[in-house]
C-alpha cells in the first residue's frame, strides 16, 4: 500500500508532553479477512484493469478505502451504480441473499471478500433455518454484517443489541431458536446479552464454535492486558470499525483514559498531560503504517522507549478465490 510520510513540519509544532514511553499491544492491525479483502481487490485491479466496483467500503478503515481509490477501485451501495459487464467485490462484511441475486441477475464479475469466519455464520443460519430454526441476532443495528447476516433469510430472523431487547423480543413459541453474533462486538457484552437470551429462552441452540472472531477476541484480550499498564490507550482505527470502537471502550471500562484516531493528525497534545505511559493497538482493519505514524508523532511528543507486550501469535490464512491465485495473475488483462 501507499506510504505516506508524516508532516515533520505538523511534528515540530507539536508542544513536548509528559510521554515517554510507548507500549504496544500484541497483536494488533490487520486480520488475516482484511489481508484477504484488501488483497482481493488489488489483484483484481491487477488482474481486470480499473475501474473493479466494490459493493460498500471494502472494510471499514478511511486509509485503505482512500488507497484502493487511488488505485482505481469505486466504491458503491447500490448496485444500479454498477454498469454492465463490470467486475464486482463484495465487502469483508459479507451481504444479503438479495444483493447476490441481483448481481446474478446483472450478469457482473463477482468476487466474494467476505471474511470467511463470517461466512461460517451465513452457512450456519442457513443449514439450522432448513432445520426449522428461527434466530436472535446479537448485533448493532445498521452495521453491514448485521445486514448482510439477517439477509440470509427472509423472515425469522430478530436482532438485539443489548440485554433490554432480549427482554421485548417476541417470537414464535412453535419454532426452535438458535442465537448468532456479528463477529466483532465486545466479548463480555456479547457473553451477557448471550446469558439474557438463555434466561428467557433455555433451549436455544448456541453455535458450535463462538461467531465472535478470533481476531477481534486476541486485540480485545492483549487490550485487557495493555490498559491496567498504562497511562492512556491509543485505538488506531476509524470511526466506523466496529471493532475498533470495541477497543476504545473496554480500555475505558478498565478505567484507563483512551481515544480512537482514524491518523496521527487526529492525536491531540492535551491527551498526554501528566501522561508518562501511552498503550497503543489497532484495530483489525487498520493497516500498521498508520501504526508507525502514530510512533512518530508520540516520539515527537517526548516518546523515547518503545516496547511491546507478549500476545497470542496469529498464524491464519485464508485463500483468495478462484481466478485470483497467482497462476491466474499471469493472464493479461482485459482490454
Amino acid at each position: 500500500m501507499t506510504t505516506i510520510e508524516p508532516s515533520i513540519g505538523a511534528l515540530a509544532a507539536a508542544p513536548v508532553s509528559g510521554v515517554e514511553e510507548v507500549v504496544l499491544a500484541e497483536p494488533r492491525g490487520f486480520c488475516a479477512g482484511v489481508d484477504r479483502a484488501i488483497e482481493i481487490v488489488e489483484r483484481a485491479l491487477k488482474k481486470f484493469g480499473a475501474p473493479i466496483y466494490v459493493r460498500h467500503e471494502i472494510v471499514h478503515n478511511t486509509y485503505v478505502v482512500e488507497d484502493l481509490k487511488a488505485k482505481g477501485a469505486i466504491f458503491i451501495e447500490e448496485l444500479d451504480a454498477v454498469p454492465a459487464g463490470a467486475t464486482l467485490v463484495f465487502s469483508a462484511h459479507g451481504v444479503s441473499q438479495a444483493i447476490r441475486q441481483e448481481a446474478a441477475a446483472r450478469g457482473f464479475s463477482v468476487f466474494d471478500a467476505t471474511c470467511p469466519l463470517v461466512t461460517k455464520v451465513h452457512v450456519e443460519v442457513a443449514k439450522l433455518h432448513r432445520e426449522g430454526y428461527d434466530f436472535i441476532m446479537i448485533g448493532h443495528k445498521g452495521h453491514p454484517e448485521v445486514e448482510g447476516t439477517m439477509g440470509q433469510l427472509s423472515e425469522g430472523i430478530h436482532l438485539v443489541e443489548d440485554v433490554e431487547d432480549v427482554e421485548r423480543l417476541t417470537v414464535p413459541a412453535d419454532r426452535p431458536l438458535a442465537v448468532v453474533t456479528q463477529t466483532t462486538l465486545s466479548v463480555d457484552d456479547a457473553a451477557e446479552i448471550v446469558a439474557a437470551v438463555k434466561r428467557r429462552f433455555p433451549g436455544i441452540r448456541e453455535p458450535k464454535q463462538q461467531d465472535i472472531c478470533y481476531a477481534t477476541q486476541n486485540r480485545q484480550d492483549a487490550v485487557k492486558l495493555l490498559a491496567p499498564s498504562v497511562d492512556v490507550v491509543i485505538v488506531v482505527g476509524s470511526p466506523t470499525s466496529s471493532n475498533s470502537n470495541r477497543l476504545r471502550e473496554l480500555a475505558e471500562r478498565l478505567g484507563t483514559d483512551a481515544y480512537m484516531v482514524d491518523s496521527p493528525d487526529d492525536l491531540d497534545p492535551a491527551w498526554f498531560d501528566g501522561k508518562r505511559r501511552v498503550g497503543l493497538t489497532a484495530g483489525a482493519s487498520a493497516p500498521d503504517i498508520l501504526v508507525q505514524q502514530v510512533i512518530e508523532r508520540l516520539r515527537a511528543l517526548g516518546a523515547v522507549s518503545i516496547r511491546s507486550l507478549p500476545g497470542a501469535i496469529e498464524s491464519v490464512h485464508f485463500p483468495l478465490p478462484l481466478g485470483l491465485g497467482d497462476k491466474a495473475m499471469g493472464i493479461a488483462p482485459k482490454a
